[in-house]
């Protein structure tokens, strides 16, 4: 049969009689449990296209060769950045789960038991394709087991198999570390400004010393920081080559050629900000609902949903080298050389 005699028809398409059929609330007709279906199967459907932005965002770093001034660089952001969009339209959707009461909610919670959020396969996902490691997870014993409020067989296989892919925090580590700005034989004509520490490539020479100049009385602490960080280990996951890429770009986020990766930076760190308000409203709905009862899957509830608010952040290396940053004004003028590398006509 041709297109013309069997036209494409809306209903079709989305096949609306799966999603609309699929609403079928334990407690019978009620209009707040529909609600509550309503709204987790949407949050549902964005972790879906959240997934797939991610795999496309991952596809394009997973590479020895991620060019700045490509194509694809600014694709991965355009990517991330529907992302956030995504993520503003989530914490949007909490305020209207609040418009049912916590006596609302006591008529058909028992029904739920021992389901709970905490089972969202797919939230556990891309918490896990950003970043966000076993070990760094709040009272991870949760987390692995197929008990009564953990997860089924099934989805505990795929979130073990998961785990083990690269990360896109990984693969951005990987991709930071591979920049090329700081080849020695780029920095032949820099003047230094402070005299040259022995075996220390001369910008960061200088930095350390521009950046000691910068701080209050009582910051000279922060000196030791800023070694540690940017000349010893490193911070967290961020080795030292890769902290100082993050920094360098920061830094000189104005010329052309860091622009795409400074908004790279800043839409990582907004995707982080973004899932710490989410559990933030998430635990102050559930004190509102339920007080301190525990969750339906059997977690502390609240006090559980706090403590994974303070703790499970997946780029707060990016955040934290604001610490490190000095005035813009204090900032030495790059070599030629290093300028042409960073040109758009580079090789």
């Amino acid at each position: 049969m041709t297109e013309e005699t069997n036209p494409l028809y809306y209903a079709d398409y989305l096949e609306l009689d799966k999603i609309l059929g699929s609403q079928h609330p334990k407690s019978g007709n009620s209009t707040d449990e529909m609600l509550f279906i309503v709204i987790h199967q949407a949050y549902e459907l964005w972790f879906k296209q959240i997934i797939h932005e991610l795999d496309a965002v991952r596809g394009i770093f997973d590479t020895d060769n991620v060019q700045d001034n490509a194509g694809e660089m600014s694709i991965a952001v355009h990517k991330l950045k529907r992302v956030v969009k995504i993520l503003e339209v989530l914490n949007r959707q909490v305020d209207i789960l609040e418009t049912m009461t916590p006596m609302d909610f006591l008529e058909f919670r028992n029904l739920l038991l021992p389901s709970s959020g905490f089972q969202s396969m797919q939230f556990r996902l891309i918490e896990a394709k950003l970043g966000l490691k076993m070990d760094q997870r709040y009272k991870a014993n949760y987390y692995k087991n197929t008990r009564p409020g953990g997860f089924n067989q099934q989805d505990y296989g795929t979130i073990n198999q998961v785990e083990e892919e690269a990360t896109l925090k990984g693969l951005v580590i990987k991709w930071a570390e591979r920049t090329p700005f700081f080849d020695e034989s780029l920095w032949r004509e820099y003047q230094s400004s402070y005299p040259i520490e022995s075996g220390t490539q001369k910008f960061w020479s200088d930095y350390k010393q521009m950046y000691q100049s910068s701080l209050s009385k009582n910051e000279q602490g922060r000196l030791d920081e800023l070694e540690q960080v940017f000349y010893k280990e490193g911070l967290g996951e961020f080795s030292v080559d890769a902290m100082r890429a993050v920094l360098f770009i920061m830094l000189y986020r104005n010329l052309p050629i860091f622009q795409t990766p400074f908004d790279l930076l800043t839409t990582l760190i907004d995707i982080d900000e973004l899932l710490s308000q989410w559990r933030y409203k998430h635990m102050l709905m559930a004190r509102r609902m339920i007080g301190v009862r525990v969750g339906t899957g059997g977690t502390s509830g609240a006090g559980y949903l706090e403590g994974a608010l303070r703790q499970h952040y997946i780029f707060k290396e990016l955040t934290e080298v604001t610490t490190f940053l000095i005035e813009r004004s204090r900032l030495p003028d790059l070599p030629n050389a290093v300028k042409e590398k960073m040109s758009f006509n580079s090789k």
